[in-house]
């Protein structure tokens, strides 16, 4: 199972929120380009980028996670404000390996299954929710929908993985939920990546051993609750096999 060490961009610097909430920042890094090359240093198989200010319709970091880019030979993996063929396209043309969909999954999903079929491997669906109900526009609106609802029909869209991201739990390091997970791990045969709460290595090596292929994380790594080389390493312990 991989590890995802998280880069959240807001206005240039690497940042975190607390539940989603944007009012609850937390400034951690000014260059986060030094942060990616601190990543792959330490053995991240992935760098999970994203970008809040695209992600809120406040504008974008297109040029920051180009430098990124080319910064590292570690893939990176995308999202934020990816609502268009267009701001796919830019940043699958900046060097990112793939990019994560989120809002147009639930508003357009004609997209998603378009731009999955045109680059195999590359698009990744994100599907962030609060009690099982999916947000949408930087989490900030309701949908409607059912996340186990999605995560079902999650196969026809051509999307390499499935990203879950528990709102309630992001940037809290009060745990995941692993009951939520094995139920979204069972409702799809595609690869899942966990994000949301993680804050220790015995909370890391639990959510390994849901089934899902990959972790996010951030907070826990920003604040020192353990290192890229012991997370990667604690993954690598669980023994489990992702579905």
């Amino acid at each position: 199972m991989d590890l995802y060490p998280a880069i959240d961009l807001r206005g240039g610097r690497v940042v975190r929120l607390a539940q989603g909430d944007f009012g609850r920042e937390t400034a951690y890094r000014d260059d986060p380009v030094v942060v990616a090359q601190e990543y792959e240093t330490a053995g991240a198989p992935w760098i999970h980028v994203v970008d809040l200010d695209a992600a809120r319709g406040t504008g974008h970091n297109r040029e920051l996670i180009a430098s990124i880019a080319a910064s590292v030979r570690t893939p990176l993996q995308c999202g934020g404000g990816v609502r268009d063929d267009d701001a796919a396209e830019a940043l699958l043309g900046l060097g990112v390996r793939r990019v994560v969909i989120g809002t147009a999954a639930v508003e357009r999903p004609e997209l998603v299954a378009r731009l999955g079929a045109r680059h195999p491997g590359r698009v990744a669906l994100g599907l962030d929710h609060r009690d099982g109900e999916v947000r949408v526009r930087g989490w900030i609106e309701r949908s409607g929908e059912q996340l186990l609802d999605l995560v079902a029909a999650a196969g026809m869209y051509h999307v390499a993985a499935v990203i879950v991201t528990d709102i309630g739990r992001d940037g809290m390091l009060v745990g995941p939920d692993l009951e939520g997970l094995g139920a979204v791990v069972r409702a799809t045969d595609l690869p899942v990546i966990a994000s949301g709460g993680v804050g220790s290595l015995d909370e890391l090596r639990a959510v390994g051993g849901v089934g899902v292929s990959g972790v996010i994380v951030g907070r826990a790594l920003y604040e020192g609750a353990f290192t890229v080389e012991e997370a990667v390493s604690a993954l690598r312990s669980t023994g489990a096999e992702p579905r």
